[in-house]
């Protein structure tokens, strides 16, 4: 077993992440092992979710647009990173047969586009998996993330999120059969993830929280900004077996829609239309 010392940065912070270990969990049960396949991971940020992508198997390429984001993923995926335009891929048509857009769509003003260009670069019947925030009328937290002050710029976002409804709508038109949806991260989780966040905005150095990144500064982005951080991120670590016991209260709030959502899609064949 490695120790956690020697665990690079970005997988330290997802293993204590209960947000992340939810939508790792979802990918991992929708993904196959596969060596043959050509996939695309768009939005990469410092490359934390492309590395567990990778270990399914696969010839993988992963994109973002922030050339700081690049350089963090490099350190953890060492190839296969390429920079692109906000929303818009530099690939040639039908070249990838499985797309991931994991918490990108919504740092984009032209999500429409984006998606638009997913279905271009996959081959016909190529899958794609979105995540993106999950909103609607009675998702009481991101009335207390407004009271709180963290506004849409600290997250890197330009809209709070996509209603199922709403989000399908899009992927239809993009050209998309929409297979199924599923939601997570309920009332406890967010709870949890929203506190941490406002944690790390006041007790941070950094005082521009957003600043160039698309993404934001919610989190270190960087090995520096981990390492400058190392000591209250030890105080979390020592406590997180703790949170990850209360944020399984969730169980109790079965009837409730969670607070990000996962679609799995599929570019339909040009022979079966």
């Amino acid at each position: 077993m490695i120790a956690m010392e020697n665990v690079p940065w970005q997988i330290r912070i997802a293993k204590r992440s209960i947000k992340k270990r939810d939508k790792l969990r979802l990918l991992e049960k929708s993904l196959e092992f596969d060596a043959h396949r050509t996939a695309l991971d768009i939005g990469c940020a410092q490359g934390t979710l492309s590395w567990f992508l990778r270990r399914k198997g696969g010839l993988w390429t992963s994109t973002d647009q922030d050339m700081a984001n690049l350089v963090a993923s490099r350190e953890l995926l060492g190839k296969g990173l390429v920079q692109m335009p906000a929303g818009i891929l530099p690939f040639r048509s039908g070249v990838f047969d499985l797309a991931t857009c994991l918490d990108y769509l919504e740092h984009i003003d032209n999500d429409d586009e984006c998606l638009a260009e997913i279905h271009r670069v996959l081959k016909d019947g190529g899958e794609l998996i979105v995540v993106t925030p999950h909103t609607g009328r009675f998702f009481l937290l991101h009335r207390l993330r407004s009271a709180l002050g963290m506004k849409l710029e600290f997250y890197g976002h330009k809209r709070e999120g996509y209603g199922r409804k709403d989000l399908c709508g899009k992927l239809r038109k993009a050209g998309f059969e929409v297979v199924r949806t599923r939601t997570y991260s309920k009332f406890v989780s967010e709870l949890i993830e929203l506190l941490l966040n406002f944690a790390y905005i006041k007790l941070s150095s950094e005082k521009t929280p957003g600043g160039a990144l698309r993404d934001g500064r919610i989190k270190p982005s960087t090995g520096e900004e981990y390492g400058a951080q190392a000591g209250k991120l030890r105080v979390y670590a020592v406590i997180y077996p703790l949170v990850r016991l209360i944020s399984r209260l969730d169980l109790l709030l079965f009837f409730l829609k969670g607070y990000s959502i996962m679609v799995w899609a599929r570019k339909e064949s040009r022979n079966c239309r």
